[in-house]
Order: structure tokens, then C-alpha cells, then sequence
């Protein structure tokens, strides 16, 4: 059975930074896309960034390029954001997901995700 344990939200002021994690087990990732989404209240679920997880690509949301980091450990299958310049308006839960082998474009969507971790909270102070 797939599981997806995020960690690393919290409350931080405007300006700061936060590393989630994502640990993933149950399955061998090999050319599968593990993504990044988040939703804030009355919101709908937003794509935030993604990795091919044989180093195809990553891809970015227009509003965090610049200021967030997807990157993986094969080793311990797991996939981390780091988020720096954090904004009031990152504030929101934020899930991992994971899909089969998608392409770049495909990874915006969270109906191609299979997989979903429970979500952490992300609150960003001003």
C-alpha cells in the first residue's frame, strides 16, 4: 500500500523559509511524477511544483519560481519544497502527490495523481 507522510509546515513570519518533506513507501519510484499542491480555505487546490522522479524535469507554478525548490533523495524515496521568501499568500495546507510516469504538462492537474500524502499546514505571518 502507497503512503505519502508529509512533514515540516508551520508558522512562520513573511520573508522566512520552510522545508517540507515528503516520504513516500510502499512502491519503487522510478519515472513517476511527485508533485506538490495546495489549497487554502475556500480555495480550490492549486498546483505548486513537480519532479520526474528520473530527472526528466521539474516545473514550477508562475507564482512561486524564484522562491520555492522541488528536489528528491532517491535513497531514502523521498521528495522535499524548500520555500524561501515565504508571502502571506503561501498560507494554505499543502499535499504531496504522486503519479505514474505523467508528462511536465500533465503535472499541473491533481486528477492525474494517483496518490495523495495528508496534507501540512503552511501559515505565513505579515
Amino acid at each position: 500500500q502507497v503512503q505519502l507522510v508529509e512533514s515540516g509546515g508551520g508558522l512562520v513570519q513573511a520573508g522566512g523559509s520552510l522545508r517540507l518533506s515528503c516520504a513516500a513507501s510502499g512502491r519503487t519510484l522510478s519515472g513517476d511524477a511527485m508533485g506538490w499542491f495546495r489549497q487554502a480555505p475556500e480555495k480550490d487546490r492549486e498546483f505548486v511544483a513537480a519532479i520526474n522522479w528520473s530527472g526528466g524535469y521539474t516545473r514550477y507554478a508562475d507564482s512561486v519560481k524564484g522562491r520555492f525548490t522541488i528536489s528528491k533523495d532517491n535513497a531514502k524515496n523521498t521528495v522535499y519544497l524548500q520555500m524561501n521568501n515565504l508571502k502571506p499568500e503561501d498560507t494554505a495546507v499543502y499535499y504531496c502527490a504522486l503519479g505514474g510516469p505523467l508528462p511536465a504538462i500533465a503535472t499541473i492537474y491533481p486528477r492525474y495523481f494517483t496518490y495523495w500524502g495528508q496534507g501540512t499546514q503552511v501559515t505565513v505571518s505579515s
